[in-house]
């Protein structure tokens, strides 16, 4: 038997908010989009040898980094908060959604009036400048605001044999992995010495609370395969009861996390392992069972109809990302270009999820629908020049080519090594332009709004 997630939309205050949070990520990924046609560019052989990228090529990551996964993220987590909560104390998700678009607008303009210093951390790379610390500061302030208020309204939820509720909870789950990633935050800020150099300060602060943040991600990626699954006439065979359980399972290991805090300093080697090991065995807890029930799902005989097209292909494309990221991390040794390989095939997975997802809501919030046809083959451009793009790293990797350089700095030297960059940048090209079409049918439908949403 199959069942129906899809996700149904209030009228109202959560679709005026969804719709401030769309143009929020919509306008982070424009931002993005600009800054990584340098990065591919800049790391691309031939090319990489006209202009000396390599002094912008860190600044331009800094940027584009924050504002693909971080913004971008964080925005359509905003998204669905609004959408599964109730309509209450609408003053401070208008609050946090001003605070967080005036950070992001102030990081995307630092580059361009000469503010530099790019530190390569993961998670949040910084640029080492009051200012960006600020707008740093502005988009945490609304991020929390929007946590608060998405946890201290009554969660709608009855029942675990209820596909809704069940939607529901997943969604107000990942916003308690959310609150517990402002925690654990908070506390290394407070409790790290400031005596480290920058690097190593900022590679410490945002290490625990990285890895607790990418729950909150997965969690709402496995909320967007359900909906994409059943809009696109797909087969689930999952109960709700089973998926609830499930999800609690996905957001169940962060339990773990004031452990390492309280037996291990900030600053060790354990607790980077711990963290580590944390995400190698409870980050797939939820999505691996989900990923081949719906896999299994997709082999169906409901053909979908041309509206339906870009969801499944959306679906198809993410699974396949997201299940090769979590292949690569197996494969990683050494600092070496593996390591991006494997995040970006899961950052990818979860974009890909976040992309059908609006093409779904799009015509719900009042738009017109997507135009099917270039709906329906973005994904697939995307989702295969992302591919192309992390096996050309994860080939040049097995070379030796280290991660977060560009330029002759990367030590291409043997045809190999060539050659699997050359894939990276032709696979990050068709990707750009996958994301252009992203955008170009988002705000082609925003531009065109139906009398009856």
């Amino acid at each position: 038997m199959s069942y129906n997630y899809s996700l149904s939309i209030d009228e109202g205050n959560p679709k005026q908010f969804a719709v401030l949070w769309l143009i929020l990520g919509l306008a982070a990924l424009i931002i993005a989009g600009l800054f990584s046609i340098l990065l591919v560019l800049s790391r691309t052989p031939f090319i990489q040898e006209i202009i000396p990228w390599v002094d912008f090529f860190h600044t331009a990551l800094v940027v584009h980094v924050d504002m693909s996964v971080f913004i971008w993220f964080l925005a359509f987590a905003g998204i669905l908060w609004s959408l599964t909560s109730k309509p209450q104390l609408a003053w401070l998700n208008k609050t946090a959604a001003a605070l967080c678009a005036i950070g992001t607008i102030t990081m995307a303009i630092l580059p361009f009036v000469g503010i530099g210093k790019p530190l390569m951390n993961n998670y949040i790379p910084v640029l080492q400048h009051p200012v960006f610390y600020i707008a740093l500061g502005l988009i945490g302030i609304g991020f929390t605001l929007l946590i608060i208020r998405t946890l201290i309204i009554p969660l709608p939820f009855t029942q675990t044999t209820d596909s809704r509720s069940v939607l529901h909870f997943g969604s107000y789950s990942a916003a308690i992995a959310a609150l517990a990633t402002m925690v654990a935050f908070l506390w290394t800020w407070l409790n790290l010495s400031r005596d480290f150099d920058a690097h190593a300060y900022f590679e410490y602060l945002f290490w625990g609370s990285g890895h607790i943040l990418q729950f909150t991600h997965t969690q709402l990626m496995l909320i967007c395969w359900l909906c994409l699954a059943s809009a696109s006439r797909a087969n689930v065979y999952l109960q709700p009861r089973i998926v609830f359980l499930l999800l609690l399972l996905g957001v169940l290991p962060i339990v773990v996390t004031p452990y390492f805090y309280l037996t291990s300093a900030i600053d060790s080697v354990e607790q980077r392992i711990a963290f580590t090991r944390l995400m190698q065995y409870g980050g797939g807890l939820a999505a691996i069972p989900i990923s081949i029930v719906l896999f299994a799902g997709l082999f169906t005989r409901n053909k979908a109809t041309a509206a339906q097209r870009p969801l499944r292909a959306s679906l198809i494309s993410s699974l396949l990302l997201f299940s090769v990221g979590g292949i690569l991390a197996l494969l990683i040794e050494g600092v070496n270009v593996v390591i991006p390989a494997h995040y970006h095939g899961s950052i990818v997975g979860v974009t890909l999820a976040f992309m059908g997802v609006t093409y779904y809501l799009l015509p719900r919030l009042g738009y017109s629908a997507p135009s099917s046809r270039l709906a329906h083959l973005q994904p697939y451009i995307y989702g295969g020049g992302q591919l192309m793009h992390i096996l050309g790293l994860a080939w040049s990797g097995g070379y030796g080519v280290q991660r977060k350089t560009a330029g002759a700095a990367q030590g291409l030297d043997k045809l190999p090594e060539i050659l699997g960059m050359a894939m990276m940048g032709l696979g990050g090209l068709i990707a750009i332009i996958g994301g252009l079409l992203f955008i170009i049918v988002a705000i082609k439908a925003m531009l065109n709004k139906t009398a009856n949403p």
